[in-house]
């Protein structure tokens, strides 16, 4: 498994209260198998390649929600940098076996993010494949104070989709309020960008707070929304086309919200 970029999500999990639900539903959903972990989560395989993760809650108080992880080669300067850029550290960097070190943290306006440092475990197996991750981005309120938090903390160089003549995941004819993260020494844009930031407007839930969305990519759009409301999930927003190919974003049957991504036939 081959290490990854410096600031580049290498990771996904959702923490859930009925372990053994995620299974059967993501399951089904993504045609993922898992094997058990060392504790009350289990690994997610797409074609026998690492994906994900799925963890039991072990606090009813913390959130039914996915998470995402940046790679870092220095997890104890990230967590500095968090600091100095105003964020705030929620887990102090901790090991976990001889997979790797983590550490969670969140940015100014409250999105928790997870930073990771390799050790025997890299990160994804697969991606941007159906079945597994392809996209993530950070949706806040803040963004005054977000865009500097990111830039400082990981390196990124961001741009705003018509800055670079194109458009990107969470963008419409509209024109929503977003930016793109390439990673240091990439010219930014939509060819580099791994990830970015989103606004929370009046359009969302007034009470909706600041949060990560992670992308799957799949091959019909359609046909998994439509299996989400077999299986007893919800679709949050319905299957509409953007510049980079069809998307939905969903809730599981315990409340996770995630994103689906058909990419455009080529």
């Amino acid at each position: 498994m081959a290490a990854f970029a410096q600031s580049a999500p290498c990771w996904v999990d959702v923490q859930l209260p009925d372990l053994a639900a995620g299974r059967r539903f993501y399951g089904e959903l993504f045609g993922w198998t898992f094997r058990a972990g060392d504790g009350p989560f289990a690994d997610a395989l797409s074609d026998g390649a690492l994906v994900a993760a799925l963890a039991a809650k072990q606090d009813g108080r913390m959130p039914t929600a996915w998470g995402v992880y940046f790679a870092t080669d220095d997890i104890t300067a990230s967590v500095a940098r968090v600091r100095e850029a105003g964020g705030q550290v929620i887990t102090e960097p901790v090991r976990a076996g001889r997979s790797g070190v983590l550490a969670q943290a969140a940015d100014p306006g409250g999105a928790v993010f997870g930073l990771w440092q390799a050790g025997e475990r890299k990160g994804f197996q697969k991606q941007n494949e159906p079945g597994s991750f392809c996209w993530t981005e950070v949706y806040t309120r803040q963004k005054e104070r977000v865009d500097p938090f990111y830039e400082q903390v990981f390196g990124f160089r961001s741009v705003d989709p018509d800055e670079a003549g194109t458009g990107a995941p969470g963008t419409d004819e509209a024109g929503v309020d977003f930016r793109m993260w390439s990673p240091a020494g990439t010219e930014p844009g939509p060819d580099t960008a791994i990830g970015g930031r989103s606004v929370i407007t009046d359009a969302f839930p007034a009470m909706m707070p600041s949060h990560f969305l992670t992308y799957f990519a799949v091959a019909d759009c359609d046909a998994t929304a439509a299996t989400v409301l077999r299986l007893g999930g919800r679709v949050s927003a319905p299957p509409f086309d953007i510049p980079y190919g069809r998307m939905s974003v969903l809730q599981d049957d315990q409340g996770a919200v995630f994103a689906v991504l058909q990419p455009p036939v080529s």
